[in-house]
């Protein structure tokens, strides 16, 4: 039982479901008062479907521009180049259509464009540090964006739900967070017939992603009962929309089950409820190492629900009832649901080996996430402890 703790609500306008995408996108391009719109989608998309002929076909002339070279893991070498075209374009709407890295480099698009930062170098201290659990803090403050942006999501990973951003420094191999309350999309456009397109093992890994905001919020010291109760009901709807498609690819009412899932277990990133180790974890596995964001969770998660099991016993009871394993350890019901979809289970089927351990233990302590993990991570001897974590759970029990 939550006994003290704030709510917060993000600067968020709307979710649009139950239209096709490109209706939806020229509607809000309308409300919102747009004459100049830049898209920044899905190379796929772009070069081997007609989804984005049919939006810039809708946009007719008020289209200025389209980028589709977004690199996985959004990096920042990626996010100037774009700025630079959308700026040249005199933008006054982004608009992202694809998956997480497109729909997170038009957060920190928008912040370049504000700040006429078109080398790589000018982000530095703007990204986010560790400060007190569940207060980062940033050398230099972003200002307001003139330029905002509306996201159609072709994946389930949730990043648009809230107003941060990971990008990618590939000069020091370091994935980091970029954050302004109105880095925020205005607006998320939910179409399940534009998902059709996306590869499966994208789309299932990806939703693992939204189970993983769901699941570390739910496990948060600093949660509330509101996102509890949302997240959950996330989680639950998650795990059927994924089993769903794992049988049937073509089922469009699962993938929108399996959207209204990623929705509702993104609340807790949405209104700020700090996320834990599989995120402190994960930005490691994927910058430093080039995991695939989408294979992140399967292969961490049950390390992590393992390692804080001690100290979250009611949330992880709830999470096993919410993945259809009620009376079952969370691990091993995550562990289960990941069999069933036919994906990664092991840090090895990725690529991470033990010798590798210490080296991700190293970086992932600096995480601005690290000291709000259930049991806090501050040293990367702690690191190492969760990930050499078994069914055993005293061998989670820190140096």
């Amino acid at each position: 039982m939550r006994l003290a703790g704030v709510q917060t609500f993000p600067p968020m306008d709307r979710v649009i479901f139950g239209q096709p995408a490109a209706d939806a996108i020229l509607a809000e391009a309308q409300r919102l008062g747009a004459a100049r719109v830049f898209l920044v989608v899905s190379r796929t998309l772009n070069t081997t479907t007609d989804e984005i002929g049919k939006i810039r076909a809708k946009l007719g002339q008020s289209c200025v521009g389209v980028f589709d070279g977004v690199p996985q893991h959004t990096t920042r070498a990626s996010a100037v180049e774009i700025a630079r075209a959308a700026t040249a374009a005199g933008a006054d709407l982004l608009v992202a259509v694809g998956g997480g890295s497109v729909v997170d480099v038009v957060k920190i698009v928008a912040m370049c464009m504000e700040h006429e930062i078109f080398d790589e170098d000018g982000l530095d201290g703007y990204e986010l540090t560790a400060g007190a659990p569940g207060a980062p803090v940033s050398a230099k403050q972003f200002r307001a964006p003139r330029v905002r942006s509306i996201v159609v999501p072709t994946t389930l990973s949730g990043g648009e739900y809230n107003a941060g951003a990971l990008v990618t420094d590939t000069r020091r191999d370091w994935k980091q967070v970029f954050h302004h309350p109105l880095m925020m999309p205005r607006a998320i456009i939910l179409d399940p017939l534009i998902t059709l397109h996306t590869p499966e093992t994208l789309w299932l890994g990806s939703g693992t992603r939204s189970l993983d905001h769901g699941i570390e919020a739910l496990c948060c010291r600093m949660g509330t009962p509101l996102v509890d109760a949302v997240v959950t009901e996330g989680i639950g709807l998650l795990a059927e929309g994924l089993r769903r498609c794992k049988a049937d690819s073509t089922d469009l009412e699962a993938r929108r089950l399996a959207q209204y899932g990623s929705w509702l277990s993104a609340f807790g990133l949405q209104t700020r409820v700090p996320m834990g180790a599989s995120h402190a974890i994960g930005h490691v596995l994927g910058g430093t190492f080039g995991v695939p964001h989408y294979l992140i969770t399967p292969v961490l998660m049950p390390h992590v629900l393992r390692y804080n099991r001690p100290v979250t016993e009611d949330a992880q009871r709830r999470l096993a009832a919410a993945l259809g394993a009620a009376g079952r350890s969370a691990a091993d019901a995550f562990e289960q649901l990941i069999q069933e979809l036919g994906l990664p289970s092991k840090l090895s089927d990725v690529g991470i080996q033990p010798a590798d351990y210490q080296r991700i233990g190293e970086v992932a302590v600096k995480s601005l996430f690290a000291p709000a993990n259930p049991r806090p991570l501050t040293r990367p001897a702690d690191i190492v402890a969760l990930l050499e974590t078994t069914n055993d759970v005293t061998a989670a029990e820190p140096a």
